[in-house]
């Protein structure tokens, strides 16, 4: 069997890692901390030095990193390294026509590139059950489709590069949005002297029912602001879809205006938290806590 590449071990790529392992394929990784590569060589992949030294090893290459800039160097790495035939596959949610500007120059070298963001946070990234969204090339996401399955329950190609990232970007852009305004409800809830687990009870039997009231809305009755995605990735993840709506001419009012919300709670030391404590600046202005009496 090929080998596969895996460069980024953090929170969601780690576990996708540990799935490709546990449906039998043959993975070698990479990360800047020692101490995620050595959790996934116990659990019986391979190490490389660098992403350079994985795609010289592998057929298939997967980036899951945070940032733009981080992505760059990987797959550049990559590029150093892969032969003619090699797919490079980006699972990180990254600034859009970046990743579109480096097609060209890999395709030069025999090098195919696809995106394939995912959705389902960390526990879909741990239960093997995220949504991957892809863009590129359909025969190399069909020869990519075994990948996908094994970390994903859901799979589908959107279209051409960088049509993925759009898709994950709509996704996020609407959960982040409705964080907020969940955030500022329950707040409300609280000033009207409204119990907070009753607030929950309501929305979930009413109109206002959604995912982000389960995923975020629950943790901030609970407390629980244990990262699941944080507030500085949420506030990465829209600082790329402004930008992809500037570059395009599309208006993007709330979420630049959630954006500020964000940056408020990271400015206020939540960024490592996760995207629900976005609650507690509302809170501190409004002078009162979500779920306690």
């Amino acid at each position: 069997m090929a080998k596969t590449g895996f460069v980024g071990l953090g929170a969601m790529g780690g576990p996708m890692a540990r799935n490709l392992l546990k449906a039998g394929h043959q993975v070698v990784v990479h990360d800047l901390d020692a101490r995620k590569v050595q959790g996934l060589a116990e659990a019986g992949a391979e190490v490389a030095h660098s992403p350079e030294a994985v795609a010289k090893q592998c057929s298939r290459s997967i980036c899951m990193v945070e940032t733009t800039a981080q992505m760059q160097q990987v797959i550049g790495g990559f590029a150093k390294g892969a032969a003619p035939g090699h797919i490079v596959i980006c699972m990180s949610t990254v600034d859009v026509p970046t990743l579109q500007a480096m097609e060209a120059d890999l395709a030069a070298q025999g090098i195919a590139l696809l995106d394939a963001p995912v959705s389902g946070g960390t526990t879909g990234a741990a239960a093997g059950t995220l949504s991957v969204i892809c863009g590129g090339p359909k025969d190399k996401f069909e020869a990519c489709r075994d990948l996908f399955e094994a970390m994903g329950k859901n799979v589908f190609h959107m279209g051409p590069l960088g049509c993925g990232l759009a898709m994950k970007l709509i996704n996020n852009m609407l959960l982040q949005i409705q964080v907020v305004a969940i955030a500022e409800g329950m707040v409300l809830g609280a000033k009207a002297g409204l119990d907070a687990q009753q607030v929950i009870d309501v929305l979930r039997v009413s109109t206002g029912a959604s995912v982000a009231v389960e995923r975020s809305g629950t943790r901030m009755v609970a407390r629980d602001f244990s990262p699941s995605g944080t507030t500085d990735i949420s506030y990465k993840d829209q600082e790329v879809e402004t930008s992809l709506a500037k570059a395009l001419g599309v208006p993007m009012v709330l979420a630049n205006v959630t954006q500020q919300f964000y940056q408020m709670a990271r400015a206020a030391g939540y960024g490592k938290e996760d995207g629900s404590s976005v609650v507690k600046v509302i809170e501190r202005l409004a002078g009162v806590t979500v779920g306690r009496t």
